[in-house]
């Protein structure tokens, strides 16, 4: 049997077991439905060798070859990851959209006993999904942009406004990048999984109650923000935290002590500003890096380059801002900043 989802929350309204992705492990990995394992009923390799043969010796001869490589692979996901599951067990399986793949490791599955069942459309159809929330919906709730130079613990404390009951989005946290070019934190994900994040994130709001994001550009690391989310921000009134430079150096040499630990990839970072800055610039801040002189580099990166980019950005901006003074940006004093903030959300937005 085969379910079509209308709407993002459908799928865990069903409450199935285990969600099952048979695609390729290249398909899988771009993208895949929340919470989704991987049990590929073709591998990448065998996949195309599937299809060139559909494509220059026939369809028939394609089929009987990859129905012959779904049953082993399956045969080794029976023996293996599926070995433990009981009678009850409930998954839903899909692949790309057509449903042969999908619809052959069903039957198989099927016929043990278990109640299986199908996604309409496959990947695709979650993926129109995914289009219709970040590209043609506007945002449901009101939105309140955070923000502040860089050094303001934006990130802390965007994280602490939900134990305060502010709804959030944290648009770093769901590309895995910190938004600057020092920013780096692993890999990240691909734009399509980057946006059905966001659209979960979206799908999941109260819209009685306002979304704090945090200020960004358009484009997070390489992620590039979709047009409603964005739209949003630009026109959203914003809650600054002021805080003084010497304390935001502070606080940038603790939050990228991961950075500053790598003397080889901070000064590949930092390099990566010659071309906005004349070369002395970049051989003083080369230095700093090289002597371990953290503050003093954070403290001449906002001066020179982040704090004018900041303040240019923001008189583009032209919405209206609340300043929330700090003084202090230690672990110990960012719960009262996370107040302090909640406190002008509300103020800004009245609910």
């Amino acid at each position: 049997m085969a379910i079509t989802l209308t709407s993002l929350a459908d799928l865990a309204a069903h409450g199935f077991d285990d969600i099952i992705d048979v695609r390729a492990p290249a398909e899988f990995a771009e993208d895949h439905l929340p919470g989704a394992i991987s049990l590929p009923v073709l591998d990448d390799a065998e996949r195309a060798r599937v299809g060139t043969i559909y494509k220059q010796v026939s369809p028939f001869t394609a089929r009987k070859l990859g129905a012959a490589l779904v049953a082993r692979n399956a045969a080794a996901h029976l023996e293996g990851v599926l070995a433990d599951r009981p009678g009850g067990w409930r998954p839903l399986i899909y692949c790309w959209r057509g449903g042969q793949r999908s619809g052959s490791f069903a039957t198989i599955l099927g016929q043990i006993g278990w109640r299986v069942e199908t996604l309409a459309g496959g990947y695709k159809a979650w993926r129109s999904l995914v289009v219709e929330a970040v590209y043609d919906t506007p945002v449901r709730s009101p939105v309140v942009v955070l923000d502040g130079n860089t050094g303001s613990a934006k990130t802390e404390i965007l994280n602490l406004l939900p134990g305060l009951g502010v709804q959030v989005i944290d648009l770093e946290g769901l590309a895995r990048h910190r938004g600057s070019l020092f920013g780096a934190v692993g890999e990240q994900p691909s734009q399509k999984a980057f946006e059905g994040a966001l659209a979960q994130g979206l799908q999941g709001l109260d819209p009685a109650r306002p979304v704090v994001v945090e200020a960004e550009s358009s484009k997070i690391g390489e992620r590039r923000l979709p047009p409603e989310i964005w739209k949003a921000m630009v026109a959203a009134p914003r809650v600054a935290i002021a805080a003084p430079r010497a304390v935001r150096a502070g606080y940038l040499a603790r939050a990228y002590a991961d950075l500053t630990a790598d003397a080889v990839r901070l000064a590949a970072t930092v390099e990566l500003l010659r071309p906005m800055h004349p070369g002395e610039v970049i051989a003083e801040w080369q230095a700093l890096a090289g002597a371990g002189a953290f503050l003093g580099l954070a403290d001449g990166l906002m001066a020179r380059h982040y704090d004018p980019r900041y303040d240019k950005h923001r008189a583009r901006m032209g919405a209206k801002l609340v300043e929330v003074p700090v003084e202090d940006l230690s672990s110990a004093a960012l719960p009262k900043v996370a107040a302090r903030v909640a406190e002008a959300v509300r103020g800004l937005i009245g609910r």
